[in-house]
């Protein structure tokens, strides 16, 4: 396993850390010194950063590997709605506007998943990465805002931008699913072969596809 799949494998453990500290009697200032809502915004800044290095670290050292491909989306989703579920429980974020933005993640993810099997990727968007984003800013204010009155308040503006941010982006994605049902092939196999054809990138606006790329911020 190389270096890039090993911080994605570290992001995903760090999940049920991340929960532990938050919603058990964790007694994070006798033990650190500070307030477990400080731990979890540490661990969750740290899982975070890893989110960036990953795909940086594949990048440049040209590791870029079909597992990881799969698993950086998946600990990206986990991550957030560990944290998101997390804040509910706490009450320091709304049910409704994490059920709305967590109810998005699952529908991507199903439209990526009919996509896929018509042979044709998606590439995450601008707006998927500006969710992205926000849905970091907006965690990470609201797990220091139970002791940061001004925290609380621009946690719970930044998570109004993330739920903006989140229907904008399904709207967008929603947009060239129905580009992808309109140009893809009706057969997923390559009829001279035998073998399932290679994914294609979905057509932008202009009709021109669009490269290949990872989809973690979708």
């Amino acid at each position: 396993m190389n270096l890039p799949n090993a911080l994605t494998l570290a992001r995903i453990f760090l999940v049920p850390l991340l929960v532990v500290v938050l919603l058990t009697r964790f007694e994070a200032e006798l033990i650190f010194g500070m307030p477990k809502e400080f731990l979890g915004a540490a661990i969750f800044g740290t899982a975070a950063l890893t989110d960036w290095l990953d795909g940086y670290l594949a990048r440049r050292r040209r590791q870029v590997t079909q597992l990881g491909q799969l698993m950086d989306p998946l600990a990206d989703k986990l991550l957030i709605t560990a944290a998101l579920v997390s804040l509910v429980q706490m009450g320091m974020a709304s049910a409704w506007m994490v059920a709305v933005i967590l109810g998005r993640e699952l529908a991507i993810t199903v439209f990526r998943s009919l996509t896929y099997a018509r042979g044709v990727t998606i590439p995450a968007s601008p707006l998927g990465k500006v969710k992205m984003v926000t849905q970091v800013v907006a965690i990470l204010l609201l797990m220091l805002g139970n002791h940061v009155w001004l925290f609380w308040l621009l946690g719970q503006a930044a998570l109004w931008l993330v739920l903006v941010a989140s229907l904008w982006s399904a709207l967008d994605y929603y947009r060239r699913f129905g580009g992808v049902l309109a140009h893809a092939k009706a057969t997923p196999f390559d009829a001279g072969a035998g073998r399932q054809a290679p994914a294609r990138p979905a057509p932008d606006a202009g009709g021109h596809t669009m490269g290949k790329k990872s989809a973690s911020a979708g």
